[in-house]
């Protein structure tokens, strides 16, 4: 090790011991959202156009509703609060997306309104856009199911009460013969 990185070292494991975070009551609760805020949901989750602000408050009401204590229990938290996000973005695509294909303008700027039927059904046998929406949603929706599943697992286990087996769907099932089946036939 040189004698620059040694020196480095040294002095990070000197500021570290002064840096543990906040003492009081109040500074916990102030920092507690700071990941929301500051971290990876505001840059990674939150799109040019998104209000902050909404998704910050959708983060407290999920962090005060679910009461994650450790660490893990935080980023499992964080990441319900990522998916509630991407599935309200996804609903309201679906919407506009849907109010757009119903309206449609000829050539001579004549507007005309096709049933909600007339557009999926367009959409279905050209693109499958909102197919592919529709499996993004579900996709979301486990996200979301799977990530709460495992805090509950976490906070039961945390709190000394019997924790429950993890959720694992087989999509393959042995039928009466013995064979092994797919489970979508």
């Amino acid at each position: 090790m040189t004698e620059t990185s040694q020196k480095q070292l040294e002095a990070n494991k000197e500021n570290a011991q002064q840096s543990t975070g906040p003492k009081t009551d109040e500074g916990k609760a102030v920092s507690k959202y700071n990941a929301i805020k500051h971290g990876l949901l505001s840059k990674e989750v939150l799109l040019e156009g998104e209000d902050e602000k909404i998704l910050i408050e959708i983060g407290k009401k999920l962090r005060t509703e679910l009461e994650p204590q450790s660490e893990l229990e935080l980023v499992l938290a964080d990441r319900i609060t990522a998916n509630v996000w991407r599935l309200r973005r996804v609903m309201k695509i679906e919407r506009e997306m849907m109010d757009d294909d119903r309206f449609t303008t000829d050539y001579l700027g004549k507007t005309t309104e096709k049933t909600l039927g007339e557009a999926l059904s367009y959409d279905f046998a050209n693109n499958d856009t909102y197919g592919k929406l529709i499996r993004y949603e579900a996709s979301i929706e486990r996200g979301i199911y799977k990530a709460l599943h495992e805090l509950q697992r976490l906070q039961a286990a945390r709190n000394g009460e019997k924790v429950l087996p993890p959720i694992v769907i087989d999509a393959d099932f042995v039928d009466m013969s013995g064979e092994k089946e797919n489970g979508f036939v």
